[in-house]
């Protein structure tokens, strides 16, 4: 579908002649077949996402009803794909450059290199990101395209401009909501700096109805501090077992699967790496659980929030106990297992030897053959016999032992007390009472 060339990448002509022979759809179905064909394209499209937004509403469930603005949407994607660009082949020792904006219903940005066009990326906002203040759209915008184009930017310096004045101290700036707290927490491992770019520089990524007047500033930068980043490296550094890992995969870099080193940095499966013991893991814990970003969430869904841009050993482990000693979730959260049995004190026998408690202890070294113990108690003296068992023992050797041992010196028991051993449950009865 795609044409390669010296030129660079451009779109296959045979596929610009189906959209313009492309009927106006009638149902869902036609609508999604467009925007298939389209949105496979879309990357040499700028703002396809908002400009595909009127269809992509035509698609969710008993909304289809095709009006001028489902039109407009139709006849303006199909004459963009008469022209679209060519786009430049990346050169990896070069500096990428990414160009973003948020403005009217979605957000929109591109990839350059010596100011030529490598890839777009554009995505409608749905309606509770619409609600956003400005600063707050223009963060997502940056956010989301550098993970967009995460296999080009990971793990090397790279160049951000912004037509928002006040994202050139994102950085510095003190975080003020849990949302701002969870996007810059994806840019973690990152090598970038902020540039501030004027709106009427600022077309690739620019919305058509930016106001005009923007008095031209100097290029302002600004360089990533969040959470102290190199702090977080040096860390790593003082970690004994991790500059282990780091000094193998320095030797032989498949001694340690997941594991890479890029710059002196380690991450595990492109993921940044922490020492576990950081001062800074219960705040990521606390910020991605317990505040309103977070909702209280499960273990699943907070390891999954936690997981996305940051490592480290144990983790699974520490975010659960974290989830379980939640106050409020313990307080809030109804069950949803099986409740447990009521817990409440057993009745003194009346007499020796009526009601027993029976167990085993496994796990034992060997010592002539025997590994294992059947502990008899009575539950009123608190008289015990210890009866060696060998492996493999059954229900009808527990048995015959048992009446043997216990039955022919006090008797059968009124009651015997058990855990829900498979061998109490059902078998030892069964061979019990054969006997």
């Amino acid at each position: 579908g795609h044409v390669i060339s010296g030129a660079g990448v451009a779109v296959d002509p045979t596929k610009i002649k189906c959209v313009l022979e492309w009927p106006e759809p009638r149902n869902v179905k036609g609508v999604r077949g467009f925007l298939g064909l389209t949105g496979y394209y879309r990357k040499f499209i700028k703002d396809y996402g908002k400009l595909a937004k009127p269809l992509t509403e035509l698609t969710k469930k008993d909304n289809f009803i095709w009006g001028p603005e489902a039109l407009h949407a139709f006849s303006v994607l199909k004459h963009i794909m008469t022209t679209p660009p060519v786009l430049a082949l990346p050169d990896f020792s070069m500096v990428f450059e990414v160009e973003c904006d948020a403005a009217g219903r979605g957000i929109g940005a591109v990839l350059m290199q010596k100011r030529q066009p490598i890839a777009y990326f554009s995505k409608a906002l749905s309606e509770g990101n619409l609600s956003k203040s400005v600063y707050e759209k223009e963060l997502m915008a940056l956010v989301l395209a550098i993970q967009h184009w995460r296999h080009y930017l990971l793990g090397k310096p790279f160049v951000v401009y912004t037509d928002h004045k006040s994202l050139k101290h994102f950085l510095q700036q003190r975080v003020t909501s849990p949302d701002q707290q969870c996007w810059l927490a994806k840019l973690l491992g990152y090598q970038f700096e902020v540039k501030y770019k004027p709106g009427l520089e600022n077309k690739a990524a620019d919305a058509l109805s930016r106001c005009h007047g923007d008095v031209d500033l100097s290029a302002m930068i600004s360089y990533p501090t969040w959470l102290d980043g190199e702090k977080l490296l040096q860390e790593v550094r003082q970690d004994s077992d991790l500059q282990k890992i780091v000094e193998e995969i320095k030797v032989n870099p498949e001694s340690k699967i997941g594991f890479t080193v890029n710059q002196n940095i380690l991450f595990y499966k492109g993921r940044l790496v922490l020492s576990p013991n950081s001062p800074t893991i219960p705040l990521l814990l606390k910020e991605f659980h317990e505040t309103p970003m977070g909702g209280h969430s499960g273990f699943l869904r907070t390891y999954r929030r936690l997981a996305a841009n940051l490592y480290w050993p144990g983790m699974q482990k520490r975010i659960r106990d974290f989830v379980r000693s939640c106050d409020t979730c313990q307080r809030q959260k109804y069950a949803a297992t099986v409740p447990g049995g009521l817990l409440q004190p057993l009745s003194i026998p009346n007499a020796i030897w009526e009601d027993l408690s029976l167990d085993f202890i496994t796990g034992l070294p060997r010592s002539k053959g025997f590994e294992a113990v059947l502990v008899v108690v009575d539950r009123l003296s608190k008289y015990s016999h210890f009866l060696l068992l060998k492996h493999p023992y059954t229900a009808k050797s527990v048995a015959e032992l048992f009446v043997k041992e216990i039955v022919r010196l006090h008797g059968v028991p009124m009651s015997i007390i058990s855990d829900r051993d498979p061998l109490f449950v059902s078998h030892f009865w069964m061979e019990l009472f054969k006997l």
